[in-house]
């Protein structure tokens, strides 16, 4: 008999609920919220109001008028290779309907296997994230609405290439690149190329040339191996296999703020901001000159500001919250916590690979040029995803945070107030099940989606949990 895989083999619950868990309407930012990787719509009691159907899709963004842009892989092309299936062959924008208004794959040919055959593909290699011009951030923001039928498209990407100064390994880099609404590619920038402009120290630099390739990504505890969502990568030691050395998660640009206002450069509204998973740090590309501009970590003890922010481990979704939103100017990142980062061995890591451990996760808001802490949540150990997840700042000055690994999504006041709840049934198209992973979670105002009427907003009051059972 074939094992029955279950929930509880996860480290979760075998039953519990799903859907709106906990839901108070005047305390929240009302609208519709898109999931990631399941690719559906939800109104605020957790119903299903459209879904679009991708393929293995890792990331959605949603438009004004009903439209998304979405990363994809046709079924039949998930074999990949090279390089890993991790790099999607399309970024696409799909209307109400699932129909192609735009789609973008040409930046490299690669070998594929369909059903036994090798073939030459385009592909955009792209992974973790993208964004459509007109808005700074990919989520809603008064009056900055994303372009949907013309404007430029910026794509994080995977490229593989080599660079015996990080390691004698094949590096699978990150590499982002701006695209027209023709499929003009007018903008290049690779990861590797500024690698001395991280700030890594000798230790660090020493333990990725000797362990690059490893192929292992921090998990709850340590170093383990790569989890849902992020295919297998096979040790050094069975033969060369690329080197993930930043995995960048996140791209987005500054947009108008009041640091450039002021005369800071560094916060020029062309420049990107983004963060490496596996190095602990958060940067700014200058756009014109393509050089790091700012960063925090990867040391958090260099300075009496970085001591006080505490160390960040595996952050996902950093950004800078834009102008017309509460706490503008700020950077807003979700710091996950688990294992990341590269440096001395310790008890924890033995070889210096995921140095840095912590089993909670936590989102910090704080001021970019003094690093002082704005505004944080955390609820202990209760609170913990490590790896994926997002934070979004709303209008009312609410933050919808994504636990992505428990696929929890919540709203919470800037009391740390949860007013809205929602729980994500078992899915999975990239991933055995039972899997509850949303990668990111993004609300959206009820007019951006013209084809359906305004919901009917239902309080949700949750049972005591000390008084709920399930009667035999």
């Amino acid at each position: 008999m074939k094992e029955r895989k279950t929930a509880s083999a996860f480290g979760y619950p075998s039953v519990y609920p799903t859907g709106t868990t906990l839901y108070s309407p005047d305390k929240c930012w009302n609208g519709y919220t898109l999931l990631s990787m399941e690719n559906s719509l939800i109104d605020m009691n957790g119903n299903v109001v459209n879904h679009w159907e991708t393929g293995a899709s890792e990331v959605i963004k949603a438009l004004p008028g009903g439209n998304v842009l979405v990363d994809g892989t046709d079924v039949s092309l998930r074999q990949v290779a090279e390089p890993p299936s991790h790099s999607h062959i399309n970024v696409q924008q799909l209307d109400w309907g699932g129909n192609t208004i735009w789609a973008f794959n040409k930046f490299k040919q690669i070998k594929v296997d369909v059903e036994g055959k090798e073939e030459m593909v385009w592909a955009a290699l792209q992974h973790h994230d993208f964004e459509r011009e007109g808005n700074p951030v990919g989520y809603y923001v008064p009056g900055m609405d994303p372009l949907v039928d013309k404007g430029n498209t910026l794509i994080l990407a995977h490229k593989d290439v080599k660079n015996p100064e990080i390691s004698p390994s094949l590096l699978h880099d990150d590499c982002i690149y701006e695209v027209t609404w023709e499929g003009e590619i007018v903008w290049k920038w690779l990861c590797s190329d500024h690698f001395d402009e991280f700030g890594f120290s000798e230790e660090a630099r020493n333990t990725m040339y000797r362990c690059g390739g490893i192929g292992r990504r921090a998990g709850p505890l340590g170093a383990e191996p790569v989890g849902a969502g992020h295919p297998p990568i096979k040790p050094a030691s069975k033969g060369p296999h690329p080197f993930d050395w930043m995995h960048i998660n996140c791209i987005s640009t500054l947009g108008s703020n009041k640091w450039y206002d002021a005369g800071d450069e560094r916060f020029h509204p062309d420049n990107i901001i983004g963060c490496g998973r596996s190095t602990n740090i958060l940067f700014i590309i200058g756009k014109k000159t393509g050089k790091i501009v700012w960063k925090v970590g990867p040391d958090y003890t260099a300075s009496s500001a970085l001591k006080e922010l505490g160390q960040i481990v595996g952050p996902h979704h950093c950004h800078m919250i834009p102008r017309g939103l509460p706490g503008a100017g700020n950077i807003l990142v979700f710091d996950n916590g688990g294992a990341a980062g590269y440096g001395a061995p310790n008890p924890g890591s033995p070889i210096g690979v995921n140095n840095a451990l912590r089993d909670y996760s936590r989102i910090i808001e704080f001021d970019p040029v003094t690093l002082k802490k704005v505004w944080e949540y955390r609820d202990g150990k209760r609170f913990y995803s490590y790896f994926i997840s997002s934070a979004q700042r709303l209008p009312n000055g609410n933050t919808l945070i994504d636990e992505g690994a428990k696929g929890r999504i919540f709203e919470v006041t800037q009391e740390s107030e949860i007013v809205w709840e929602y729980i994500s049934p078992p899915f999975s198209k990239i991933a055995p099940k039972p899997d509850y992973i949303i990668y990111r979670a993004y609300r959206v105002p009820y007019e951006w989606v013209p084809q359906l009427e305004k919901p009917i907003e239902k309080a949700v009051i949750p049972p005591d949990p000390s008084e709920f059972r399930i009667k035999p």
